[in-house]
């Protein structure tokens, strides 16, 4: 495996780019060749990435958009993660909601077990926005479990280091939107639950990348927290002597050998499509390479969480083309992470925590721009290089959702639809955000124990899986 590197290639490196199932245990190797040979097909290393919101339309549309903007016709293009020969598809209900959120879900994928919508690391017997007993349903965490064991821990994110996904890792809170203490309501304070933010600066982490500073000051420093004063980053440095970074360039030239914390951006970090040449925070390409160029340097191996949380974001708003603008640099640093680790030691696996009602429908011909409208096939007497059109008039595009702020409901007359990068698709259903949806969404797998991942199985299977390829199979260790 590729160790420690420099900066410099850190620097080339950005611009190139469940039920609670349990791996069976095995029985003892017969000799000291086969004991070798069990302890090859071990992770020393195992790399999460989770697409928030990367249904299997996201995943297709993805496809298409990236083969396009390489010139390619774009249905014949393959994502990185595409060529892992171990697939699964992945059940992602809560226990309370059959379309769920990315706390239950990427609860279930770091804890082995689903909880109630809304609740982080917590079981489904705790209510959701109340303290008093919340801990009494107290899960594993998989950021806990890695760090007790020797591992070093990283944890990478586009959105708010605090939110959900990321949180899932290190956080216990009955209400994934207790990021910051001042967001705890008073009759539930001094109760016995902790902020998440507080959590991630208390926890044992080696590398933890993403936005959300505002979580982690107080109003001096135009922060959110209840003490005017709070500075949790400098109070994590002292602790631990690491290296706060809050640009681009700061992480570049942090120290290797000491743990590193990089909050970019107040709130979720700027959208991929957005983003300007001067931009100071990362891609998620660097950040994912400044991990996994500081995880390698720990002999014990390491357990990595990458999530790309903003195709979610783009999801909610409606807007298909930052959804995939986020989701190419999401296999961007997949692609980063297959070329720089060992497949024979590294686990790599990647799925979503949920899906969107984002469809790409209406017979557009072959090659049609997948941020446009619906032309129809060639091959036919009806040939025609205009646009079809729908029963009133107006044409409509290949991408659109089932609700959102794009909704046409209502009107008298449906608009001209936006096309486009910047464009918000029309939707049915009239709805301020648009929501999650509820089928299954896939899991890819390459590496040691990567073969656990086939057929349909529950989300909180993944942790069984990333647990049985580390050799954690024994219950008696959880």
């Amino acid at each position: 495996m590729i160790r420690a590197r420099s900066l410099a290639l850190l620097s080339t490196a950005a611009i190139a780019l469940g039920a609670c199932a349990s791996v069976p245990d095995t029985a003892p190797p017969a000799s000291a060749a086969a004991m070798v040979e069990a302890d090859a097909q071990r992770a020393r290393n195992v790399i999460v990435f989770i697409g928030d919101g990367m249904g299997v339309s996201t995943v297709t549309a993805a496809r298409i958009y990236a083969g396009q903007k390489r010139g390619m016709s774009g249905e014949e293009y393959v994502l990185p993660f595409e060529n892992f020969d171990n697939v699964a598809l992945v059940k992602t209900y809560n226990t309370n909601a059959q379309v769920p959120d990315s706390a239950g879900t990427a609860t279930a994928i770091h804890s082995g077990a689903k909880t109630r919508i809304g609740v982080l690391g917590l079981g489904p017997d705790a209510v959701r926005g109340e303290c008093a007993g919340a801990m009494q349903h107290a899960l594993p965490l998989m950021g806990e479990e890695a760090t007790a064991r020797g591992l070093a821990l990283g944890i990478v994110s586009t959105a708010r280091i605090t939110h959900a996904t990321p949180a899932s890792v290190y956080a216990r809170s009955p209400d994934r939107n207790w990021e910051t203490d001042a967001a705890i309501p008073a009759e539930q304070q001094g109760l016995g639950c902790e902020d998440i933010a507080s959590q991630l600066v208390a926890s044992d982490f080696a590398v933890a990348l993403g936005g959300g500073a505002t979580s982690f000051y107080g109003s001096a420093m135009d922060g959110r927290r209840a003490d005017a004063d709070a500075n949790l980053p400098a109070d994590w440095a002292a602790r631990t002597g690491g290296s706060f970074v809050t640009t681009s360039a700061e992480l570049d030239a942090a120290p290797m050998d000491r743990p590193v914390f990089g909050l970019f951006s107040p709130s979720h970090m700027a959208y991929m499509a957005l983003r300007e040449g001067t931009s100071e925070e990362p891609t998620l390409t660097e950040m994912t390479a400044a991990a996994i160029a500081r995880l390698s340097t720990d002999d014990d191996g390491y357990y990595l969480m990458v999530e790309s949380g903003r195709i979610d974001h783009a999801h909610h708003g409606g807007q298909a083309g930052p959804a995939l603008e986020e989701t190419v640099e999401f296999a961007n640093a997949i692609e980063y992470a297959i070329e720089n680790t060992d497949p024979r030691e590294t686990l790599i696996m990647v799925t979503a925590d949920h899906s969107h009602v984002f469809t790409i429908a209406g017979y557009p011909r072959r090659g049609n721009d997948i941020l446009g409208l619906v032309v129809p096939p060639e091959g036919s007497v009806e040939n025609s290089e205009e646009p079809v059109l729908a029963e009133d008039g107006i044409p409509y595009t290949t991408l659109g959702y089932g609700n959102g702020p794009g909704s046409i409901a209502g009107q008298e007359q449906r608009p001209m639809p936006e096309t486009g990068l910047g464009a918000r698709q029309q939707s049915a259903i009239p709805l301020g955000s648009e929501t999650h949806a509820g089928e299954d969404v896939a899991l890819y797998a390459q590496g040691p124990g990567a073969d656990a991942a086939r057929g349909v199985i529950e989300q909180n299977v993944v942790y069984d899986i990333v647990r049985g390829a580390f050799g954690w199979e024994d219950e008696s260790d959880r």
